[in-house]
């Protein structure tokens, strides 16, 4: 049996809360050099731009020495090399600790802050932040959340201790509450539990319910409504599909407030646009410690702006 190749630890430091990007050179190729290979496989960062890299000494092995543009190529070897970050409108909206402990960080994520970084999102992502904000460069997303959603979101700071987290959530032992703003139905029975089958494809901006064995249960409870014709509802999910809640909300008829993409896409939200955030919250959170063995119940502090200042939310939507 094969020996599993032990990954060497970065010879760049972060930038910005940012790991340089790591690139292991596949064991079969018929690549002269390691630049011919990352020409070829990096192809999408434009013409010259990996020549450039290596002119400029930016790509760098295992002892933190650049490597040369002829320089042989190497089945298993590993290079690193920090991207060209892009150009990204700073989100004016502060993350907010609820827990620290030795083990965790769990923070209050505002609307529009991406969790990690992905796409245009990278620095100014809600891991990035918390690793310059708190001087922790080991942090680690233990799972993800919406960009446009707000709320709860636990974080690990230790490397060794993040497999137990995120086995955590993958096996569903967290119990997630939700809360949103959206239309009242006084012809929709709630409580009741929505399952379906959600496929997200990828470069795909929505997910779409398709025939077949439901993959994704959501719990929709009505907990109040005005006379203005919102309502506010509790979702609880028992699975975690891209765009689970918003998807069963539309299809029920009472689509979220703010929600660009469900029932049906609208233009595109401008960079810099934070005035009408989605109204989805990640209220709660509520789980046993795999390292400490603790019970953690915690809570999120913030409140959907479309129930708490209806005024103000329906003059921004005009």
């Amino acid at each position: 049996m094969r020996r599993k190749t032990r990954t060497p630890p970065a010879p760049l430091p972060q930038r910005l809360g940012v790991d340089p990007v790591r690139v292991r050179l596949p064991a079969e190729g018929t690549w002269a050099t390691v630049r011919e290979h990352l020409v070829e496989r990096l192809s999408g960062a434009g013409p010259g731009v990996v020549e450039a890299m290596f002119e400029a000494g930016r790509i760098v092995g295992a002892d933190g020495l650049a490597v040369a543009p002829d320089a042989p190529y190497e089945p298993g070897m590993h290079v690193w090399f920090h991207r060209e970050l892009p150009a990204e409108v700073p989100v004016p909206f502060p993350l907010t600790v609820v827990h620290r402990d030795e083990h965790l960080v769990v923070v209050d994520k505002p609307h529009f802050l991406a969790t990690t970084p992905r796409g245009g999102h990278v620095a100014e992502t809600a891991l990035a932040r918390l690793r310059r904000e708190l001087g922790i460069p080991e942090l680690t997303a233990a799972h993800r959340l919406d960009r446009l959603t707000a709320g709860l979101v636990l974080f690990t700071v230790r490397p060794e201790e993040r497999g137990a987290y995120q086995t955590l959530f993958r096996d569903r032992r967290v119990h997630k509450e939700y809360e949103a703003v959206a239309p009242y139905d006084p012809g929709l029975a709630l409580p009741r539990t929505v399952r379906s089958r959600i496929v997200k494809e990828r470069g795909v901006l929505t997910a779409r319910e398709v025939p077949g064995e439901p993959n994704a249960v959501t719990r929709v409870e009505l907990v109040e409504h005005r006379a203005d014709g919102l309502a506010r509802y509790r979702l609880v999910p028992g699975t975690g599909q891209t765009h689970q809640l918003r998807v069963h909300m539309a299809a029920l008829g009472v689509p979220i407030l703010g929600d660009p993409l469900y029932p049906a896409v609208a233009a595109p939200t401008p960079p810099g646009d934070f005035s009408r955030p989605l109204q989805l919250l990640a209220r709660e959170l509520e789980f046993t410690d795999p390292v400490t063995g603790a019970q953690h119940r915690l809570r999120s502090g913030r409140v959907l702006e479309a129930w708490s200042c209806p005024a103000d939310w329906a003059g921004r939507s005009q």
